[in-house]
């Protein structure tokens, strides 16, 4: 999966055998665009999928890409949020991780929120 932004340039995101329905259901619905939001060292948007929880985590990787049922959206963590503790990655509630960031995921923080991102198949 390519996610394209303005500031970070291209990364490149690879699909994990961790939650299939979740990953068949985004990648099926590819490409797509959002404006970002920003909460700590992580980015989401919405997205036209609905899927459910699935082998939820309330403890993400750096690099994890995860969908967020409660929100119907994509969410890119590239550091701490509001919610973690020391230097966990947590999310305002479990989430479906589907896929990892393969470079540079720090290039992230240079995402300013409502700049558009765009996740399109690789």
């Amino acid at each position: 999966m390519k996610i394209v932004t303005t500031s970070a340039g291209v990364l490149y995101a690879e699909l994990t055998d961790e939650n299939p329905v979740t990953a068949d259901a985004v990648w099926g619905r590819l490409p797509f665009e959002g404006k970002a939001n920003t909460w700590g060292d992580e980015i989401y948007f919405g997205i036209p999928v609905k899927v459910g929880l699935e082998s939820p985590r309330p403890i993400v990787d750096l690099g994890d890409v995860a969908y967020w049922p409660p929100g119907q959206a994509i969410c890119l963590f590239f550091g701490p949020t509001p919610a973690s503790w020391d230097e966990e990655i947590r999310p305002a509630s479990p989430v479906n991780v589907f896929s990892r960031v393969e470079n540079n995921v720090r290039l992230l923080k240079l995402v300013r929120p409502g700049e558009k991102i765009r996740l399109e198949r690789a």
